[in-house]
């Protein structure tokens, strides 16, 4: 009977603990699966950019005879945005900064076109333009309120991943740590404004 009793015991003891695993386990796949899908929203918000980007473009060179090699700057840098993808399930620190390079460098472009277009009071004044570029600045502000909802996605799963005993079914099941975005390099130094 005494037999019996510890067979129950270790049996049962092992049942909590699988259960246990499954249970952690499963928090996992799902925060892993919302940092996959904020991620997704990302991207989302950066190809609605890419996409204004044409229209803005075409706009500017149907108004004014505008400096070519900006509007090909833009052009360029819009084509290299576009081909930097990065793999949801692999957002390692060195992915993301390629991926926010090729993002920083379209944004630099867009602001030296914008900042060539105040020469233009006429295509200030193109209905279209202005439209276009309240399209993009609230596309701007977009990218910024999904960045920050990514690292917040990514703070939560990381922290669960991390936490004892976590951890432990983390390293057995090898789920990775996730990176964040970072602030562009220089962005800590504010620009000097001289009239």
């Amino acid at each position: 009977m005494k037999k019996r009793t510890i067979w129950i015991i270790v049996l049962a003891a092992i049942a909590l603990v699988v259960l246990w695993f499954v249970k952690i386990n499963n928090r996992m796949v799902e925060a892993q699966e919302q940092t996959v899908q904020a991620w997704a929203q990302v991207e989302n918000v950066y190809q609605r950019r890419a996409d204004l980007i044409p229209n803005l473009v075409n706009t500017v060179k149907g108004a004014v005879d505008f400096e070519k090699s900006t509007l090909e700057a833009v052009i360029e840098a819009r084509s290299k945005a576009t081909q930097v993808t990065v793999d949801p399930t692999n957002l390692t620190e060195e992915n993301l900064a390629a991926f926010q390079s090729a993002q920083d460098n379209l944004s630099q472009s867009l602001g030296r076109m914008l900042v060539v277009i105040e020469r233009y009071p006429e295509l200030k004044a193109n209905q279209n333009f202005l439209e276009l570029q309240a399209q993009l600045e609230g596309t701007e502000n977009r990218i910024a309120v999904e960045r920050r909802s990514f690292n917040q996605v990514v703070q939560s799963y990381n922290v669960l991943i991390r936490k004892f005993p976590q951890s432990i079914v983390a390293r057995i099941r090898k789920f990775e740590t996730k990176a964040y975005f970072q602030a562009a390099e220089g962005t800590e130094i504010p620009p000097a404004v001289e009239f």
